[in-house]
């Protein structure tokens, strides 16, 4: 009689579920349970931190449109997970975090790293569980993923406790999932009357914005949304998360006047993202407090939340979409905010015109923006780009377009400092035909750095440009405590663990560095040298004080 392990079970389950790559990092509990998914074919990828691990399952979710798996052995092996797991929640990422734990024939006894890792990753996941015996696993992993990606997206955690994994049971009596009938996602439709409502309030209005953000994508809904804007003749500006589910490059693209079209929006339609702090919560001094609020979402709960929408319509945002399109037809006209646009673009192409001007610059220490720009006039349209750290963050925001869905990364609303590297590798595995490259500050790169080494041994071709600064931040006045970090030659660090390192002082030399990394086929670090004293502008947060 066949006899499976615990082990055996999840693996199988996961391959069942159609599970092409996870990533890991090996020890305790769940060795067996990784040498069972690489025997299924699974391309298992170990990292050097298990924090990397969720943040690739995170990037390579974005990518697929689909969940992204990650494991970590027990006790810290599981809470290492906690960052990049917290990560995914903050953005709705549908990520697959599995733990290996203590035995439950050990439980209250004090074993070896026991601790309540199910009540560590509860508030931070949308399911939380722990498994008790090998027959419910293939149900677990199942309902686990349908939390994941069912309705509002987001992590999940799965507890796998050792005892379980080496236990065994008759293969005759387990019952694996079938994919093909498992029903993942549904696409609820709006209220037909809201949807009325809605169009009717934009037939009356006369200086009308679209918001949205990931929710987009989640929904595959980038087509829809392109062609709602055209159609009405929206102004649009999304969440960083959220470029290129329209173009940059599109004429309805106003990024420079984004502060007079909130400030001046007679009506804010608002799909596929939250009323948070990245949106200014839709609140005053930064919108009108008389605007009309039309807001969609697949979350019932975040109708209204910060502030009450005229408007509120629960469904999908690809359905609602189409609803809106039907009801549009014909009854919006992109003429009527004709004034509103040319308005707004008078404020916009000045603002454009300053920004390329500065990003010009021949000066040395080189400039962030010289910076951008070479990397910007150097990727392909499709090309997938991760920003990460503090002033190179907020400088390529303003400065380097995105053209696809869902090909713009960086640390999302969680304000995650680390994710630059993982979130390229997660990305590359994702579509490994699409350029990729890593736009890092050098604080933030030190946090996972090491994971060159997990490109290097997997041969992932990620490009990594640090924009080398000497600190956290600029600092131009000399005042921020633990700000120094030094003139780190990073790029021999990367030759070290086996990947091309270049170092770059002059401006004119960056796009020959950039070109030569790509060149080299295999994973890469360009070290720019720029300026400590380049502090970028952005929006506060946060209030510390009253």
């Amino acid at each position: 009689m066949a006899m499976v392990t615990g082990s055996q079970i999840l693996a199988r389950t996961l391959r069942r579920l159609r599970v092409e790559n996870m990533f890991y990092l090996m020890g305790g509990p769940m060795l067996a349970a990784e040498s069972a998914c690489i025997e299924e074919g699974i391309r298992s990828i170990d990292v050097r931190h298990e924090q990397a691990a969720a943040m690739m399952a995170h990037a390579y979710a974005r990518l697929r449109n689909t969940f992204g798996v990650c494991m970590g052995a027990s006790g810290p092996g599981a809470t290492n997970l906690i960052t990049g797991v917290a990560n995914a929640w903050a953005d709705c990422a549908p990520v697959v975090a599995i733990g290996g734990s203590s035995p439950l024939e050990g439980t209250g006894r004090g074993v070896f790293q026991e601790v309540d890792q199910v009540g560590m990753f509860r508030p931070i996941t949308k399911w939380a569980e722990r498994a008790v015996h090998p027959l419910r696993v293939p149900d677990l992993v199942t309902t686990a993923v349908r939390h994941a990606l069912g309705g509002r997206p987001g992590p999940v955690y799965l507890d796998m406790p050792g005892d379980v994994l080496y236990a065994k049971v008759e293969e005759d009596n387990v019952i694996y999932p079938d994919a093909e009938r498992v029903q993942w996602r549904h696409r609820p439709l709006g209220d037909p009357d809201l949807v009325g409502q809605a169009v009717e309030l934009l037939a009356r209005a006369e200086r009308p914005v679209l918001l949205s953000g990931s929710g987009i994508l989640w929904s595959d809904a980038a087509a829809e949304l392109r062609r709602w804007v055209e159609l009405a003749g929206l102004p649009f500006y999304t969440t960083p998360q959220g470029r290129g589910m329209v173009p940059d490059d599109s004429p309805l693209a106003l990024p420079g006047a984004r502060s007079a079209a909130f400030r001046e929006a007679d009506l804010i339609m608002l799909i596929g993202t939250r009323l948070n702090y990245v949106m200014s919560h839709v609140s005053p001094p930064r919108f009108d407090a008389s605007a009309k609020l039309v807001q969609v979402d697949i979350d019932p709960a975040e109708i209204g939340h910060n502030r009450p929408a005229d408007v509120g319509i629960v469904g999908d945002a690809r359905a609602v979409l189409r609803q809106l399109l039907e009801a549009g037809e014909g009854r919006l006209e992109p003429s009527r905010y004709a004034a509103w646009r040319a308005r707004l673009g008078e404020i916009d192409a000045p603002r454009r015109e300053a920004n390329e001007a500065a990003m010009s610059t021949d000066q040395r220490p080189i400039h962030p923006l010289r910076l951008c720009k070479e990397v910007r006039d150097f990727l392909d349209r499709d090309a997938i780009l991760v920003v990460d750290g503090q002033e190179i963050l907020n400088y390529g925001r303003q400065s380097i377009p995105t053209f696809e869905p869902g090909h713009r990364l960086n640390s999302g609303p969680f304000g995650t400092m680390g994710v630059g590297l993982p979130f390229g590798l997660g990305a590359k595995v994702a579509k490994p035909d699409k350029q990729v490259l890593v736009l890092h500050g050098d604080g933030s790169f030190g946090l996972n750095g090491m994971e060159l080494d997990t490109a290097a041994r997997h041969n992932i071709p990620v490009v990594t440009v640090v924009s080398l600064n000497g600190g956290w931040t600029a600092d131009p006045a000399g005042e921020k405590p633990g700000r120094d970090l030094g003139y780190t030659a990073y790029h021999k660090m990367a030759e070290s663990l086996g990947c091309h390192g270049e170092y770059v002082e002059d401006p004119a030399d960056i796009r020959p560095a950039i070109e030569r990394a790509f060149a080299s086929g295999g994973p890469a670090l360009v070290n720019v040298r720029t300026d400590h004293l380049a502090r970028a502008t952005t929006s506060a947060f946060a209030v510390y004080s009253t």
